[in-house]
């Protein structure tokens, strides 16, 4: 299993043909969707998408992401692609970061530099990381897929293959979205060797088979505010999980043949589950937004990511012990307030071995993009603790 460098080199004629098929986009009537009720509003991604063809410089993003150290191996069969930035302290701790969906590896660039360097964004070297950020596999550049059966319990097996393979027999981890599970899963399974853990999305392992914990979780009327937010987003905002659940191969004939379709699917999502009070751009640039969808079209790998989900609803979590807490690694959680769903702290203080919780007034799902100095503050906080 050797560990390759890696840079990013997409050919000149892939995006020749991503620019001439935004050109011949043929985009649907659109009425009362100002709000973006329907979906993805048309005469936004119109713009967006002329922005794309037109204006966008992929090759200035390919440099950025080549400016990292990028590897690519093999395990288990399955190519694997990440990113390894090492400390710059005295005694640097290994960290593996994971993403989700509809994000990419790229989602934590803005965080990975302040927690290898601390010292160049005003912090202490003692904080330092080597950091890990691999790409999901199906999903980026840890493609092609050919394996079925893979979600977020069989990467945590992957991912302590990978820090063994690297050097690090114990780690820490830390993820948002399917990262948090794939996080959460490695300090239920792995405690043993994973020295502490990280997440800012606050869900139980068996979330696609209960959709959560009990009702008599939720007490007091904090909770019970968070019970309905968290009921309006599995009744108003499950669509796509619907979907990429039963049937995600039909999504991707469409997505993997448009790219104007495949921008609408993951910007939507953006708007949506970002704190952005409805204006997108307010968290993410349309360079950053035509970046995210590059890197899916380029991969060609919407189909593989979208699988994720139905492996992990036809492939149901099962526990590797009885004890608990269910998660024994030594815990720390972000209540990020504008986050999709989150459970309360009293269940989470059952479910986990938990040693830390902070609760934020701003930001969203994809706290690495939108709140990263708050974030990386944090994760510093909580790992120096132990």
């Amino acid at each position: 299993m050797a560990v390759e460098p890696f840079k990013v080199d997409i050919p000149d004629t892939v995006l020749q043909d991503l620019k001439q098929r935004l050109a011949r986009t043929r985009w649907p009537d659109d009425f009362g969707n100002d709000q973006w009720q329907y979906g993805a509003n048309t005469a936004y991604m119109k713009e967006l998408c002329s922005y794309w063809e037109k204006q966008y410089d992929w090759r200035k993003a390919e440099a950025e992401i080549n400016s990292f150290s990028q590897f690519r191996t093999t395990i288990q069969g399955m190519p694997i692609h990440f990113i390894h930035e090492r400390g710059k302290g005295p005694n640097p701790k290994p960290l593996i970061m994971s993403h989700g969906w509809p994000w990419t590896f790229w989602d934590l660039k803005k965080v990975i530099r302040p927690l290898t360097d601390p010292a160049s964004f005003g912090g202490d070297p003692k904080d330092s990381f080597d950091v890990i950020v691999p790409s999901l596999p199906g999903f980026g550049f840890s493609t092609p897929l050919r394996t079925t059966g893979i979600n977020f319990w069989r990467t945590a097996d992957l991912w302590v293959e990978l820090m063994a393979q690297l050097g690090y027999p114990k780690f820490y981890a830390e993820g948002g979205d399917w990262g948090a599970l794939v996080t959460a899963q490695l300090g239920h399974k792995y405690a043993d060797r994973v020295l502490g853990v990280y997440m800012h999305l606050i869900l139980s392992l068996t979330i696609f088979q209960d959709a959560g914990a009990p009702v008599e979780d939720y007490i007091g009327p904090e909770e019970q505010e968070l019970l309905r937010k968290n009921l309006r987003f599995f009744s108003e905002e499950s669509g796509y999980s619907a979907i990429q659940c039963t049937k995600p191969q039909s999504m991707a004939n469409a997505l993997n043949d448009s790219p104007a379709g495949l921008a609408s699917w993951l910007v939507e999502k953006r708007r949506t589950w970002s704190h952005s009070n409805g204006d997108v751009e307010s968290r993410f640039s349309k360079d950053e937004l035509c970046t995210t969808a590059t890197l899916y079209w380029v991969t060609q790998s919407y189909g593989t990511s979208a699988r994720y989900y139905y492996e992990c609803t036809h492939n149901p979590w099962k526990p590797s012990h009885d004890r608990q807490p269910v998660v024994e690694s030594p815990t720390g959680l972000a209540d990020f307030a504008h986050e999709v769903a989150n459970l309360p702290r009293a269940w989470s203080a059952r479910y986990h071995n938990l040693k830390h919780y902070t609760k934020f007034a701003k930001g969203g799902h994809f706290a690495p993009m939108e709140e990263p100095e708050a974030l990386v503050a944090d994760i510093r906080k909580f790992f120096r603790s132990l």
